[in-house]
């Protein structure tokens, strides 16, 4: 990922403007499963990659089997989700995995510190995407590329992600796609 933003698709509004952006890589957020073929269709047509965010897709449990389907019959670029086994599952059938981790308060650290351990994702995605020091932290602490998503909303904050040691930042703030598409 060659971008200091990733586009985080909320709407089919959203999709559009991705679909005409320079950016490759997207991540569809909010979505249903009856959606996935048409939005992976239209992906492809336009030359995009599409991480799936695993547990924001109604209409199917982000559990093994879910992510088995979704892995045959879509082939994303990547899945995001907090379950190991979701991450487990998308290493094992080759896609990009990408675990999820709030930082709640130390107790959820711990507990997703023990998930990373047990699943070594191909990337971490830290939300809130805000704290550089968490960042900086996770990055040192696992030796995985970090993602920063969640809250960031200016510019001066996806550099600071980025300094802090994020690889990117995923964001659904179009105005940030818009400022870092001209100077990507």
């Amino acid at each position: 990922m060659n971008k200091k933003v990733i586009p985080a698709i909320s709407s089919i509004k959203n999709l559009e403007k991705f679909l005409t952006s320079p950016y490759e890589i997207g991540v569809l957020l909010d979505s249903h499963i009856a959606q996935l073929k048409n939005i992976n269709d239209l992906a492809e047509k336009y030359g995009k990659k599409l991480m799936f965010h695993m547990d924001l897709i109604e209409g199917i449990k982000n559990d093994e089997k879910g992510t088995e389907f979704i892995c045959q019959e879509f082939r994303p670029y990547g899945l995001i989700s907090t379950k190991a086994n979701v991450i487990r599952k998308a290493k094992q059938k080759g896609v990009l995995s990408i675990q999820r981790m709030f930082l709640i308060d130390s107790h959820a650290v711990e507990q997703s510190y023990r998930h990373i351990k047990m699943t070594n994702p191909d990337y971490i995605e830290v939300l809130p995407g805000t704290l550089p020091s968490m960042i900086r932290e996770v990055a040192e602490k696992t030796n995985i590329p970090i993602l920063a998503g969640g809250l960031i909303r200016k510019p001066e904050e996806v550099e600071k992600a980025i300094a802090a040691g994020a690889t990117a930042v995923t964001t659904s703030a179009k105005h940030l796609w818009d400022i870092y598409e001209k100077i990507q």
